[in-house]
This record gives C-alpha cells, structure tokens and sequence, in this order.
C-alpha cells in the first residue's frame, strides 16, 4: 500500500494537497509526448510524489513507467496550483494538486511502452496538432515553453 492509499485510510475522502510532477518530453523533430489516460483525456505522463522521492526523481519514473520512455536533463517550467486545479474522484476522494511541470529535450531512447492500466494511448505529437481531448493543462505548459 502506497503513502497516500495510507492517508486514504485515516482520513477517508477529505481533501488532501497532493504533489504531482509532469514532463513536457520534446524529442529531435519538436514533437511532444502525450498519454492519453483511462477517461480519454490526452495529457503529459506524471504523477504523485511518493515519500522521499525529490519532484525529479517522480518525473522520471513516472514518465518511464506509463510510457516506456527514459528522461535525462529536467529543466522547472511551472508550477500549477490553486482552488482552478481541485479534483473530486468518482470515489469521493478530493485533492488539491500542486503540479510541478519540466520540460525535457534529453529523450534517453524512444521506444513507447504503454502500461494499459493508467496510459491507454501514447505518442508523440507537433505541437501546433495535438490530439482532441488534450488536457487544458498541457495548454498551459505549451505556451509557457513557447515564451521562451
């Protein structure tokens, strides 16, 4: 049983600040990775941060673990917070997240292995083509990656 599974179980569904990391993976030809989750929404491969892990190292694994790929060199872009981001799961469970988002052009290989469980879909996208469905999120990140 996972840290939060654990919280889950002393205090039920009470809201709870969750912190998340996300990676913008931005291979050679300008193209970004996206997953699309179990509900159909297109988004960037992440999640929760688990006890001692840094917000890097969850990026990393995250990434590698629901797509297959493999992430060197992260650099801050974002962090996204604030009553906009509160979520009610369809079990009753509700979180504030805190999302911190990098963005990586340090693909280590690029060989999609999808989980099926929390990645349905992957592939890497331009970004002026992305995917109905695409989160308002990735929205976000995408243009502040084009500021600069």
């Amino acid at each position: 049983m996972g840290y939060i599974e654990e919280l889950r179980e002393l205090i039920g569904t009470r809201p709870l600040i969750l912190v998340g990391a996300v990676v913008a993976a931005i291979d050679g030809d300008g193209k970004i990775l996206l997953q699309k989750r179990p509900e159909g929404i297109w988004a960037l491969p992440g999640g929760l941060l688990e006890l001692g892990e840094s917000a890097e190292e969850a990026a990393r694994r995250e990434v590698f673990e629901e797509t297959g790929i493999e992430i060197g060199q992260l650099q801050l872009t974002a962090v996204f917070s604030g009553n906009q981001y509160f979520r009610k799961l369809p079990n009753g469970d509700e979180f504030y997240p805190v999302t911190i988002a990098y963005i990586s052009k340090d693909i280590k290989n690029n060989t999609l292995k999808i989980d099926g469980q929390e990645t349905i879909d992957a592939g890497f996208f331009p970004i002026q083509e992305l995917p109905d469905h695409t989160s308002p999120l990735v929205m976000k990140i995408i243009k502040s990656i084009e500021k600069d």
